[in-house]
């Protein structure tokens, strides 16, 4: 039996990247998969290709009522969710002359706003079913300090630091939370910085590829109950931060 058999995973951002790169590990080590994005025909692509009963939820994420829908769903078809993987999100980085402000919300929606709403509402059924994990996808980019960064690092901060507190809050209920805070990844999170001719981070170095930060991702939710592993960062092999 695989380590992770008979958990429902609910994946969010899954419709590429490092999303679908952890629906596709877990589902290795044996769970079910709630994949959730935008983009219906990759989602029904990459559920087919799962197998193990994984269900697409199409959704926009940014939107207030999204947490709340996605969670009915699983509640729904499930009855329970074992592991949520708040991994969705999107990246604006602009000197302060070039910074487009429409950008803002959408950034606070998504990397933010909704990792609090998912993990609120899926942390309180949990809770009361005295078992399961939420995994959050930070990145290095929390604790670097460099022009046209700020509001994408201090969201990740903002995110951490939500993140430390629902695991001190949920300790010895069952409910085990986690940091994966990836550096330099090959994604299309660069797409905005590339449509923009602004060289992409993962130009300057040699990057990871999402597997690698799915490894981490599924190496936590595999850890035994009586632990609680807080937090995996991951740099790129070439990477001087």
């Amino acid at each position: 039996m695989t380590a992770l058999e008979g958990r429902i995973a609910v994946v969010t951002g899954a419709s590429s990247g490092i999303g679908a790169a952890c629906a596709r590990a877990l589902a290795d080590a044996g769970a079910t998969i709630v994949a959730v994005a935008r983009r219906k025909d990759r989602l029904a692509a990459l559920t087919a290709e799962l197998g193990r009963g994984s269900l697409p939820f199409v959704i926009d994420m940014t939107q207030p009522d999204a947490a709340q829908a996605l969670h009915d769903f699983v509640m729904e078809r499930f009855e329970r969710a074992d592991i949520l993987v708040n991994n969705a999100g999107i990246l604006h980085a602009a000197p302060l002359d070039a910074f487009d402000l429409d950008q803002l919300r959408p950034m606070i929606a998504l990397n933010y706003e909704t990792v609090v709403r998912t993990s609120t509402l899926f942390g309180r059924t949990m809770k009361a079913a005295g078992r399961g994990q939420i995994i959050n996808i930070s990145s290095i980019g929390a604790n670097i300090r460099a022009p046209g960064v700020g509001v994408y690092g201090g969201l990740k901060r903002a995110l951490e630091a939500f993140t430390d507190c629902l695991r001190i809050e949920l300790a010895g209920t069952g409910v085990k939370v986690g940091i994966v805070a990836p550096g330099t990844t090959s994604t299309e999170i660069f797409e905005d910085m590339k449509s923009r001719g602004q060289p992409s981070w993962d130009s300057f170095i040699p990057p990871m590829q999402p597997d690698d930060v799915a490894q981490a991702v599924s190496f936590m939710a595999q850890q035994s109950q009586r632990t609680n592993m807080a937090r995996i960062q991951i740099y790129a092999a070439a990477d001087s931060h």
